[in-house]
C-alpha cells in the first residue's frame, strides 16, 4: 500500500505527471479540525453524508468492512452511530468502488486508514489505477505513480474530510450517552415484574 519516495530527475515525463498530479488536485496540507469522538450520526445521516444507499450500509457493517465506531446496532430498535471517521471512509469506499476497485482491495485500503491516526488522514492522497489501491503521502509520490502510468484516479482525503464536514454541519448528529438511552415501556415492563413477583 505504502508508496516510497522516489529521487528522479525532472524529465519530461516528469514535468508531464507533475502538471497531471496538479490537475488531480491532490492536496497534502490541508487543515482539518478534529470533529469530537463522543458525537455520533445515525444511519441515514451517513448515507446522505457518504452518498451510498442505506442497503450500502447495512451491508458494509454487516460484512465488517465499515463498522459504526460510537455505537453499534444492539438488538432490534437501537441505533447505530457512526463517527465522523467512519463517514470519511465510507465516502472513500463509495469512490473507489465507483472507480471499479474490487471489494478486496477496498477492504486492504480500509484496514490500513483504521491503522492511521485521525490527523494523518488528511494528508494522504489514494491514487488507484482501478486495479490496486496506492498511499502518497507526497506530491512525489503522485509523480512517480503517474510517470510510471499507474495512478490513474486520485482521492485527497483532506478534501473528502473538508466535503464531509460541510455536509455534517447540516445534518443531525447526537451525542453517545454513556449508557443506552431509557424507555419508557421498560419501566412499565418492571413495574408489572415488580407485581408479579411481588
Amino acid at each position: 500500500m505504502a508508496v516510497s519516495s522516489g529521487e528522479g530527475k525532472a524529465t519530461p515525463d516528469r514535468h508531464m505527471a507533475s502538471r497531471r498530479a496538479g490537475e488531480q488536485g491532490l492536496l497534502f496540507d490541508t487543515q482539518v479540525s478534529v470533529p469530537p469522538e463522543d458525537v455520533g450520526y445515525r444511519g441515514p445521516t451517513a448515507c446522505a453524508a457518504a452518498g451510498i444507499t442505506y442497503r450500502q450500509l447495512d451491508y458494509w457493517a454487516r460484512t465488517k468492512l465499515v463498522e459504526p465506531s460510537v455505537r453499534a446496532a444492539q438488538g432490534s430498535g437501537s441505533q447505530r452511530l457512526y463517527s465522523f471517521r467512519d463517514i470519511l471512509v465510507l465516502k472513500v469506499v463509495k469512490r473507489l468502488l465507483d472507480t471499479g476497485v474490487s471489494l478486496q482491495q477496498i477492504r486492504t485500503a480500509v484496514t490500513h486508514l483504521r491503522d492511521r491516526g485521525v490527523r494523518d488522514l488528511a494528508q494522504i492522497t489514494l491514487m488507484s489505477d482501478g486495479v490496486s489501491v496506492y498511499e502518497c503521502t507526497s506530491a512525489d509520490e503522485v509523480v512517480d505513480l503517474l510517470q510510471g502510468g499507474q495512478g490513474v484516479f486520485g482521492i485527497a482525503l483532506g478534501r473528502v474530510w473538508q466535503e464531509v464536514e460541510g455536509s455534517l454541519a447540516e445534518l443531525p448528529g447526537e451525542r453517545a450517552a454513556a449508557d443506552p438511552p431509557h424507555h419508557p415501556h421498560d419501566e412499565l415492563a418492571n413495574r408489572r415484574r415488580a407485581r408479579r413477583t411481588g
